[in-house]
């Protein structure tokens, strides 16, 4: 039998990441050798999701799963977050890996965009999701037994009663007609807590609920940050967080 590929697996704590690292499980040409995530180096929590490193150490643990953690400042830089990515992906590089997985699904820049990156060191992306109708996933997500909870919710698409919601058939039929079912364009994110890869369910209370919102850069010289957006009103809009104990 051919000798499984080392990879890494981009693990953001949600939802989609979690059926993603499902279906890698299940092929036999991969062997995961780590979860790899980015967290806020001044808050410890995990970017754009805002969830505690220590609930990501906790899913980690029961998913059995050795975890590497990226440290980023606030508001990057492009160059700063990949300088930070490609030093972390040297590390692993010697040590065997050679695949990073991801569970985008159809954003076709993102895509590209890590892509040329990986090139650059000899990796290759890897995306069990992708061009999977986003109806079909959030259904086999649910169908499979996991469970997640809305985490943080952009207020340009979702008001905040949407956040602190466990995402179930009831959520998925008050979602307004314009945002995708798993918030694939960034309009909710999730922490998922249990499902058939934890060996338990991973405990938390949930906190307050606190609005954020991001000041747009005030110079063309620092706008060019890893937190940027190409829409013109990206700064417009805050953002809903629950946090979780």
């Amino acid at each position: 039998m051919p000798i499984p590929k080392k990879a890494l697996f981009n693990w953001s704590s949600g939802k989609d990441s979690a059926l993603a690292l499902y279906k890698i499980l299940q092929n036999p040409d991969f062997k995961i050798e780590c979860l790899l995530t980015s967290v806020n180096q001044q808050y410890q929590r995990i970017s754009m999701h805002g969830v505690r490193v220590e609930l990501l150490e906790a899913q980690a643990k029961s998913l059995g799963l050795p975890l590497k953690i990226m440290q980023i400042p606030e508001m990057p830089t492009m160059e700063t977050y990949e300088g930070v990515m490609n030093e972390t992906l040297a590390e692993l590089k010697s040590l065997g890996i050679t695949h990073s997985i991801f569970g985008d699904i159809f954003l076709e820049d993102l895509r590209k965009y890590r892509e040329t990156q990986l090139a650059k060191i000899d990796f290759e992306g890897v995306f069990p999701l992708w061009k999977i109708p986003t109806q079909d996933l959030i259904q086999e997500f649910i169908s499979l037994g996991f469970k997640t909870i809305v985490v943080c919710v952009n207020e340009r698409f979702l008001e905040k009663s949407f956040v602190g919601r466990i995402i179930d058939q009831d959520f998925i039929n008050d979602l307004p007609e314009n945002v995708d079912v798993c918030g694939e364009n960034g309009e909710f994110h999730t922490f998922t807590f249990d499902g058939p890869i934890f060996s338990e369910p991973v405990p938390f209370e949930i906190g307050e609920i606190v609005f954020r919102k991001y000041e747009k850069p005030k110079t063309q010289e620092t706008s060019n940050t890893a937190c940027d957006t190409n829409s013109s009103d990206a700064f417009d809009y805050g953002f809903w967080y629950c946090d979780l104990i």
